[in-house]
């Protein structure tokens, strides 16, 4: 027999015509491309502060006119005691993070796509993905008083845990599961979207086979949904050194800061606590590039090992 060959969807080539056909598009997208422009691009102008001597008195002189500093600012940084132990953290946090978010909102959406009671359904969603919006401030108040010394959890255990106030690599640990509470129903919701595309009727050719529920899940349902994850994969591996600075503030103490630590908060420290604003964007910009350097070393990993890729 003759092997098929499949037809490849042509693209449309760029053309005026095609411009006037899509106009409508086009218009739709002008609001977002000008708040791109502004707030995104534009602000890209202030790394010149990285190669350069600024303190509070020199913003009132033009850019050209502050002293040239070349690299000095990163190499502060990274000479900097703090540095290494603070790469070791935004590292250690980003990791176990990564993992364990993925995993548990993966299985969270497993769990919800299997509900069959829409109204139980849909209110467990709503109250899933409620703290999402909640403070920083307001979920670090109700974490203190369920798992610092002597807190509810201790009380009601009879002993005490030192979730809070254990310097070690714990923190990280504790950190992560309390992010995970937080935003496990939210990102959900990109998972159940997908499980909201399969096809219905491979569920009942696997029901007609004698596939169990389980069955049905890992052969189905974890395939189908397999381009999401490597997609999500990607873009959280890119921002695998934003670990945000609010979280590690409110959670951490005394105690526990040397494993609190991460770049957001040293570039914080230094740059703006310390009146050094070079040093705090050298940071900055340090933490940009490489963020986009993991997006694309994963992103070309995934394309090499044939899965999804975002280009």
């Amino acid at each position: 027999m003759k092997e098929t060959t499949k037809l490849k969807p042509q693209k449309e080539k760029f053309s005026w015509k095609l411009m006037w056909r899509q106009r409508f598009l086009l218009l739709m997208s002008v609001p977002f491309v000008i708040w791109l422009i502004v707030f995104k691009y534009i602000p890209l102008w202030g790394w010149t502060m990285a190669f350069q001597d600024v303190t509070p008195k020199s913003f009132a002189q033009p850019i050209w006119q502050r002293g040239f500093a070349g690299l000095d600012n990163f190499a502060k940084a990274f000479t900097d005691r703090l540095f290494a132990q603070t790469m070791i953290n935004t590292i250690g946090t980003s990791i176990l993070g990564i993992l364990l978010g993925t995993v548990f909102a993966i299985l969270f959406a497993l769990m919800m796509n299997e509900i069959r009671f829409t109204r139980f359904k849909k209110v467990t969603q709503t109250v899933s993905y409620l703290p999402h919006f909640v403070s920083w401030v307001i979920i670090a108040s109700i974490a203190k008083m369920l798992l610092n010394d002597g807190g509810a959890v201790d009380t009601l255990l009879g002993k005490q845990l030192h979730l809070m106030s254990t310097n070690s690599p714990v923190f990280w640990l504790v950190v992560c599961l309390i992010n995970v509470w937080k935003e496990m129903g939210w990102d959900a919701i990109i998972y159940l979207s997908a499980m909201a595309g399969i096809d219905q009727g491979l569920y009942e050719a696997a029901k007609v086979d004698g596939a169990g529920r389980f069955k049905r899940i890992w052969h189905i349902t974890l395939p189908s949904i397999k381009p999401t994850v490597t997609v999500l994969l990607i873009m959280s591996i890119g921002s695998a050194l934003n670990v945000g600075m609010e979280r590690q503030m409110l959670l951490s103490n005394g105690i526990v800061q040397d494993h609190a630590m991460v770049l957001s908060w040293f570039a914080y420290i230094r740059g703006i606590g310390n009146n050094n604003y070079g040093l705090g964007t050298a940071i900055g910009v340090f933490q940009s590039i490489v963020s986009i350097a993991l997006l694309l070393i994963a992103n070309k990993i995934a394309g090499m090992l044939g899965e999804s890729k975002l280009v």
